[in-house]
């Protein structure tokens, strides 16, 4: 090894001006047998609690608390990565445990108030004992000499990362356990990491994760980039049957787009972190569902055997679809989840809530397995998130949806559609796009009327229109294609239409 990825403990603590407990040998095995001694105990918080006074900091209070430039993690000496770590309080209640490893071992990095700055409070007294809360990574992401942050780890199990020109939007999660169930759902959290000192572009990062249900050993290995990738390899260990079991977790936002805003009167035609859920099913298929912010609480499963992948998608890339400077809608990133091995057979979960703000999350989709999680098991799943523009396309030439519009049709009881259609390497202006091509369309009730498929030159694709006269049907799930002959010629569009 060279010497920047074979530094010694001692050297790196004494780099980072950062006190460290004595060190131990680490590998994954190290974070596995701690999960297994959690989950062979009953389930206890985590010590030492969070003071009142760190409870009760305003948001204000807790952002003017900053990890100091000069304790940096892993900038000194350079590394191609540092890291910031956050202090507990605010809503950050949960201890965090921090490991720095080097040659194969671990050492505790201690808490000490000189770690950080603080702006609007003052720092708790020496003798309170504290954790930390997370970390957040930065690296020469888009121009050299530029350290950019990239990854953030904050938050029971949750974490967020960008690619190359993104900004924060959608997050994923360890886990997800009874999310949407009436009992309520149970919050798996990170309760201690261990970060590997970078090497070869790449941050390797261990976790340890606990609940009321299950504990669990992460390690993940983080590639930033064009797009940023990371491989995750997890080992569940079962305190009690799970019968709803969450893999592979991401949290997002969708407030209105073109297609619905009903209830939004707002200058900027959409708000949303994505607009689509895409699936690639075990059969080949290429789904794209449209995401609703609907009146009420709705929850879809897509059935599956040997999913490819699934992920939340930011597809709308125009900024005049967004108009708004501030949130910069159109630079969020989409996520992708490509299981490795076999997961056998489950579904793809698609809870949609409602909400009139912005500021909440209310879209989320995971990995359901059917079989569920048994008492005392242990299970590994393996799977890769990519942190990018859109979903891997299948090929260039396959037809992806771009657009869904909707609105009130020509006859009372009727709703009018329209989807478009282009291959991701489209030009506009080409108006033989739709050549050979031809529409199939289905709806579970109601009847299809004045189905319409045309080119659509304006984006070198193709567009189908058609009228739903829903009659007396209250829900009607809608499914639109393209084929050439017997093949798929485009994803396939899913929707659900609700009275």
């Amino acid at each position: 090894m060279g010497a920047l990825s074979a530094l010694p403990l001692n050297r790196l603590f004494a780099a980072n001006a950062a006190e460290a407990a004595e060190a131990e040998p680490f590998g994954r095995t190290t974070v596995v047998e701690r999960a297994r001694a959690l989950a062979s105990a009953p389930f206890a918080w985590p010590e030492p609690a969070l003071p009142d006074s760190m409870k009760g900091l305003s948001y204000s209070e807790y952002q003017g608390i900053r990890f100091r430039e000069d304790r940096r993690l892993f900038a000194n000496p350079p590394s191609g990565f540092s890291v910031d770590l956050f202090h507990s309080g605010f809503i950050f209640n949960v201890p965090v445990e921090i490991f720095l490893v080097s040659e194969g071992e671990a050492a505790k990095l201690e808490y000490t108030p000189d770690l950080f700055t603080f702006q609007f409070t003052d720092p708790p007294a020496a003798d309170i004992p504290l954790e930390f809360a997370g970390f957040r990574a930065r690296t020469e992401l888009n121009q050299p000499g530029v350290m950019d942050e990239f990854l953030v780890f904050a938050g029971a199990s949750y974490f967020r990362a960008v690619a190359k020109n993104q900004i924060y939007g959608l997050s994923a999660r360890g886990l997800a356990i009874n999310t949407g169930d009436p009992e309520g759902e149970e919050f798996p959290f990170f309760r201690a990491f261990w970060l590997e000192r970078p090497r070869d572009g790449r941050m390797v990062v261990h976790a340890l994760l606990d609940s009321p249900s299950v504990s669990g050993a992460y390690r993940f290995t983080i590639r930033p980039g064009e797009t940023t990738q990371m491989d995750v390899e997890m080992t569940l260990i079962a305190r009690k049957e799970i019968h709803h079991l969450g893999i592979a977790p991401m949290t997002s936002m969708f407030l209105f787009n073109a297609k619905d805003r009903f209830g939004h009167d707002d200058y900027r035609p959409s708000i949303h972190d994505s607009d689509g859920l895409a699936i690639w099913n075990g059969g080949d298929e290429r789904i794209w569902r449209p995401l609703v912010n609907p009146q009420r609480l709705q929850a879809s499963a897509f059935t599956d055997t040997g999913p490819r992948g699934f992920g939340l998608i930011q597809r709308e890339k125009r900024f005049s679809e967004y108009e708004d400077l501030e949130a910069l809608y159109h630079k969020r990133p989409s996520l992708w989840v490509e299981p490795i091995g076999d997961w056998g057979a489950g579904a793809v979960n698609l809870l949609e809530i409602p909400t009139k703000e912005e500021i909440h999350d209310n879209i989320v989709a995971y990995w359901r397995p059917d079989e569920p999680l048994a008492e005392k098991s242990e299970t590994d799943f393996t799977y890769r998130l990519t942190w990018g523009a859109d979903a891997p396309p299948a090929d260039v030439k396959r037809l992806r949806v771009v657009r869904t519009l909707e609105g009130v049709g020509t006859g009372e009881g009727s709703r009018r559609f329209t989807i478009d259609f282009a291959a991701l390497d489209a030009t506009p202006g080409d108006a033989s796009a739709a050549e050979g091509l031809a529409p199939v369309i289905t709806a579970s009730e109601g009847e299809i009327q004045n189905a319409v498929f045309m080119s659509n030159p304006e984006i070198g694709g193709a567009r189908i229109a058609f009228q739903l006269a829903y009659g007396s049907a209250k829900v009607v799930d809608l499914r639109a294609s393209l084929v050439r002959g017997d093949a798929a010629a485009s994803e396939v569009w899913i929707f659900r239409w609700v009275a």
